[in-house]
């Protein structure tokens, strides 16, 4: 039975084409907008993306098309499914055919470079609607495919964003949760990618499981530290979208971050790594935003910090390890004692 809700997933790689059959299966009409009208041709013709989870059968129903305008200008609900540097550009392009109806959802995980912006300050820069939120989690697009069990976290201070989007992708093996967090979300999402690298160069050092532990506990910590610095509310760390996306994302080599630090710790190169990997992964681009943004408020983040001196200095990640063990040990919970220096 179709729903009455119109629906459009903006960019077609392995999530966009993941949430677009999440959609279609739960009988609502989803349209997938792409760039390649090579490949809108062969999704329509073969119910498949050939590029991104070819494995996947897309309903019948699912139509993608070139068209942005006419995409965006059907839908009622958007999820925006791009990368964070190409984010901007295409809702600049989509700008002319968004109302202040539309609800408009982020599924980004990244920072935009221009002002250190978080996906939703673009969309609440770029777009007239006031209906705005984004979805993060521990969400592998390749596991969602299969239809393993999993949970996201949909947060907007707007509750018709928020019951909208839990309706749209509820189903049997996919749970919808709640936050108005917005911004900690976001963060969660994006900072976890700079950790993933950490805990792929970590294993490809054959480092055992104290050690991992050990590194996502930390992450964790700065982490939360960051972003309650930019005005986050350190409780959403402890939810999905910040410890359970950090988990999956350290855990499974599914994660193109987790895969850049494994080849980083076999002592590859970042230009050997983009090559064999086609794209670099969201969190070499974070470690350098990050960092600079870390260093302008004086936030203490020694992973970031090691992680950069790896990717852009030159360093060896042997030597980067034992320098961060011989540092001043300090407190644990800073929300419960303060940090020493």
């Amino acid at each position: 039975m179709t729903k009455d809700v119109r629906v459009a997933v903006v960019g077609g790689g392995s999530f966009g084409t993941a949430l677009t059959s999440i959609i279609a299966g739960n009988g609502y009409p989803v349209k997938l907008w792409v760039r390649d009208p090579d490949l809108a041709t062969a999704i329509n013709r073969d119910h498949a993306n050939p590029r991104y989870l070819p494995d996947l059968q897309l309903p019948q129903e699912v139509e993608a098309s070139t068209d942005l305008g006419a995409v965006v200008s059907e839908a009622e609900l958007i999820f925006l499914a791009i990368p964070s540097k190409g984010f901007a550009a295409v809702l600049r392009q989509a700008q002319p055919y968004l109302t202040a109806d539309h609800l408009l959802v982020s599924t980004t995980k990244g920072f935009e470079e221009q002002g250190f912006q978080l996906m939703s300050q673009v969309m609440q820069a770029l777009a007239p609607t006031q209906h705005i939120g984004v979805l993060s989690g521990p969400n592998l697009a390749s596991e969602l495919a299969q239809q393993q069990l999993t949970a996201t976290v949909i947060a907007s201070a707007d509750p018709i964003t928020r019951r909208q989007v839990q309706e749209v992708l509820s189903n049997h093996y996919l749970r919808v949760y709640a936050n108005t967090d917005m911004y900690g979300v976001e963060l969660g999402g994006a900072l976890k990618n700079i950790y993933a690298i950490a805990a792929g160069m970590a294993a490809a050092l054959g480092m055992g499981e104290n050690t991992k532990s050990m590194l996502m506990t930390r992450a964790l910590a700065e982490m939360s530290r960051f972003a309650v610095s930019l005005g986050a509310n350190p409780l959403t760390f402890l939810g999905l979208a910040g410890v359970g996306d950090l988990i999956v994302t350290c855990s499974s080599p599914l994660s193109r971050n987790f895969r850049v630090g494994q080849a980083l710790g076999q002592g590859q190169t970042l230009e050997q790594i983009v090559v064999s990997l086609g794209q670099v992964a969201e969190g070499v681009n974070t470690i350098k935003l990050v960092k600079a943004k870390a260093d302008e408020m004086g936030i203490y983040m020694p992973l970031v910090q090691a992680l950069y001196l790896v990717l852009f200095a030159g360093y060896k990640p042997t030597e980067v390890a034992k320098s961060m063990m011989d540092r001043e040990q300090s407190t644990d919970v800073e929300f419960v004692l303060p940090r020493c220096e």
